[in-house]
């Protein structure tokens, strides 16, 4: 596995990005870059489960390994959801579960953030998450640059 890094300065309070980034409506923007619809069941609170969601009910099961609100955010994915059904044992989810995201919160000189993404990449979506992660992120930057703090 691979550890993709991804950095973005936004001009936006830290706080104002974290809740942005996490919130339910805001989640829906940013990720549309990688799929249209996609959404979250769960908790971001620290130890809480978490299930990442496309349109057709696919995804990721997850939980939240480390939480300080605008400053870090530590996700440990545990498997796949087909068809409705978590995988957390499968072969196919063993060959890379636990992978880990993370996003680093740090405030910039003049009241912007520097938001860093980390994440573990299998070899197989290590081309896509190279090409679509600066995309989200651009959607993340211009959600909250367009919206009031």
């Amino acid at each position: 596995m691979t550890t993709l890094t991804f950095h973005i300065d936004i001009q936006a309070p830290c706080r104002q990005v974290w809740q942005t980034m996490l919130s339910p409506d805001g989640y829906r923007a940013w990720t549309a870059a990688f799929c249209e619809g996609s959404t979250y069941e769960g908790s971001w609170d620290e130890g809480a489960a978490i299930r990442f969601l496309g349109p057709g009910g696919g995804g990721m099961v997850a939980e939240i390994a480390e939480h300080r609100a605008a400053e870090w955010v530590s996700i440990r994915h545990l498997g796949m959801i087909e068809q409705g059904v978590a995988d957390t044992t499968s072969d196919k989810v063993r060959a890379w579960a636990p992978a880990c995201e993370n996003y680093r919160f740090e405030a910039l000189p003049g009241g912007g953030c520097r938001l860093t993404v980390t994440l573990d990449a299998i070899p197989e979506y290590e081309a896509y998450m190279l090409d679509t992660y600066p995309k989200a992120l651009a959607l993340l930057k211009a959600g909250c640059e367009d919206s009031p703090a």
